[in-house]
């Protein structure tokens, strides 16, 4: 009966006083300007009190690719960011970046926010329309980087005879690893053995193709609970600095990588490094981000 449907679709009961704390989180779709596409990201308000076996938890209990804890600031940021994917604790991951920073920039009403994540300060800078933040460019941590040494494993893992570039690995909290395929078709027919992929340990493989200013990429992290991820901010910046060191592209130049269609979940990022060979100097990474939901767990 329709009464009784119209009393179902009114239950809430998180409103009718249930027993213990309520953990009010937001959804966030990073690096799309649409919603229900780029990159989910769930990000807990206020963790004071939360364990870290909690937050851990919690995140598996969402089971998004990552999920943010937001803190009060220690150091010299706006607020303090612990990230956590279904399996692990990180330093640092760029769509978590980009969509903590979006709900602080919008609740603090800034244009630019401090984070502290445990890879240091990000800066992220703040663009609005209609009073709303629609977009950040965040400044990354340098990555290190260096040959990778299982790289011939990795490459039957991927199915595939060889790269275009070294196979090398970069750090910038997360251990990136990237391949360079033929052409941006034989990037989207990738069917990779994620068993072999998980024996290569904690890292995220990046698979590339494309030329100038226009890039795709699909990426891998069994090992994390991430089989393949939507969007990979905290890839998109060490992308641009194997570009440039490489000759691909020109120090200083932006790039567009295109990532997540072939799980439906289409995302755009925007990554620029500058420096030389020698010393890499700054690394940004910018996209779009909207929030898409919200909720509250209850008793964590």
């Amino acid at each position: 009966m329709a009464g009784d449907f119209d009393r179902l679709a009114a239950f809430d009961p998180l409103a009718a006083g249930a027993a213990g704390e309520h953990r009010r989180y937001l959804v966030v779709d990073a690096f799309s300007d649409v919603p229900l596409q780029g990159n989910a990201l769930g990000v807990f308000l206020d963790a004071r009190g939360v364990s870290s076996e909690a937050m851990q938890r919690l995140a598996r209990e969402l089971n998004l690719s990552e999920t943010v804890h937001m803190l009060p600031a220690e150091a010299q940021g706006d607020c303090r960011i612990r990230i956590f994917t279904p399996t692990r604790e990180l330093p640092f991951a760029g769509h978590p970046v980009l969509g903590a920073a979006l709900v602080a920039g919008s609740a603090l009403e800034r244009d630019a926010v401090v984070l502290e994540t445990g890879a240091g300060l990000v800066h992220v800078e703040l663009t609005r329309e209609a009073g709303r933040v629609v977009f950040g460019r965040m400044r990354q941590p340098i990555p290190t980087w260096r040959t990778y040494e299982r790289g011939a494993e990795l490459l039957l893992a991927l199915g595939v005879e060889r790269s275009g570039l070294p196979v090398e690995a970069y750090t910038n909290g997360p251990v990136h690893v990237y391949v360079q395929l033929d052409s941006e078709a034989t990037v989207g027919q990738l069917r990779p053995d994620m068993g072999a992929l998980a024996d290569l340990g904690e890292v995220c493989v990046s698979c590339f193709a494309g030329s100038g200013g226009s890039w795709k990429t699909r990426m891998f992290a069994p090992a994390l609970g991430v089989a393949e991820d939507p969007a990979t901010g905290s890839a998109a910046g060490p992308l641009a600095v194997h570009l440039s060191r490489h000759g691909r592209i020109a120090f200083g130049e932006q790039i567009e990588i295109r990532q997540g269609a072939e799980i439906g979940r289409a995302s755009v990022l925007h990554a620029r490094a500058e420096g030389s060979p020698e010393r890499i100097e700054r690394v940004e990474v910018g996209g779009s981000a909207v929030i898409v939901a919200g909720g509250a767990f209850v008793g964590a």
